[in-house]
């Protein structure tokens, strides 16, 4: 029975109902999840729930309230356990000078051909869109602000707008850099991307714990996430196992965002033959293909940026 549902009810709920119904349930797991690291439900079945309360409020505008699930990008917990409106009060606040957006999701074609509707509407095309994709990295968000070329704080998404500063745990990140290898670094730059765990490394920590008869995490998602939210007796082992991919420069990179999007085009000709055997980026080997078909179609990759090439 999910939170907030009445015990021996044997009538249909009203939309009101069912929606405090939802509310209770997802804010239950957002608390298990993001704060005790133990989910109780998989993440379809809490995407389940999400996207119920989301039609019901698309079907019913006027039930919509200023604290819905649905109208934040992330999460913010209490020190309590419960979804507040500040961070927890365990971290401090850190304000995102430019806002931390969140991916939506497409669960079938339909939802996915909905998608590049919305897209051809806003290029106003009738015309087909050609579409890069790459796999969705599952840890956790985080923004690293670097100044003057030494890293200066780090902070997880939070609502979007607000997130916590995790600046003291991120420094136990051996792939994250105290500084920037350039000699111009940006007066400020600000580099968005993924904290996750290596299966090998969560398999690992698992066994240690296991070992110490402590209880196992349930997967790597929630060890990365809870990780970067420690204060006290923090396990040091467990964030020297995270690994930090960037995706994003959202402040000091127009330069570099210039040559990303330069080596994508350059790479298109070099590339094409194998990026059409979609199968290829499926294996490693298939991926090293595919960059040495975009150096030998892309020489102005190497002189540029090689970065997005070899990923």
């Amino acid at each position: 029975m999910e939170p907030g549902q009445r015990k021996g009810a044997s009538v249909e709920p009203s939309v009101d109902e069912r929606i405090e119904q939802l509310h209770a349930a997802i804010r239950h797991h957002d608390r298990l999840y993001y704060l005790e690291d133990r989910p109780e439900i998989s993440d379809a079945e809490y995407d389940r729930l999400f996207r119920e309360l989301r039609a019901l409020e698309e079907a019913h505008p006027d039930k919509v309230r200023r604290d819905s699930p649905t109208r934040r990008v992330g999460v913010r917990i209490e020190s309590s356990g419960s979804v507040a409106s500040a961070p927890a009060a365990s971290l401090g606040p850190f304000p995102h000078r430019v806002p931390m957006l969140s991916i939506d999701n497409a669960m079938d074609d339909a939802e996915f051909r909905a998608f590049d509707e919305r897209i051809r509407r806003l290029l106003q095309t009738d015309g087909a869109v050609e579409y890069a994709g790459e796999p969705k990295l599952d840890g956790a968000a985080l923004e690293l602000v670097y100044e003057g070329g030494q890293l200066a704080a780090a902070a997880t998404r939070g609502d979007g707008r607000v997130g916590e500063d995790v600046t003291a745990n991120i420094r136990h990140v051996a792939t994250i850099p105290d500084r920037l290898a350039t000699d111009e670094p940006p007066e400020r730059a600000s580099v968005r991307g993924e904290v996750v765990l290596p299966r090998r490394a969560f398999e690992r920590l698992n066994e240690e714990r296991s070992e110490r008869g402590e209880e196992p995490f349930v997967n790597p998602r929630n060890a990365a996430a809870g990780s970067l939210r420690q204060k006290d007796a923090v396990d040091v082992a467990r964030l020297r196992a995270l690994e930090f991919r960037a995706y994003a420069l959202a402040e000091g990179g127009r330069a570099a965002s210039r040559r990303r999007w330069t080596c994508w085009r350059c790479c298109k000709t070099g590339a094409s033959r194998s990026v059409r055997n979609r199968s290829a980026v499926r294996t490693p080997r298939g991926r090293s293909r595919i960059t040495r078909a975009c150096r030998r179609g892309a020489p102005r990759c190497r002189s540029t940026s090689t970065a997005p090439c070899s990923r």
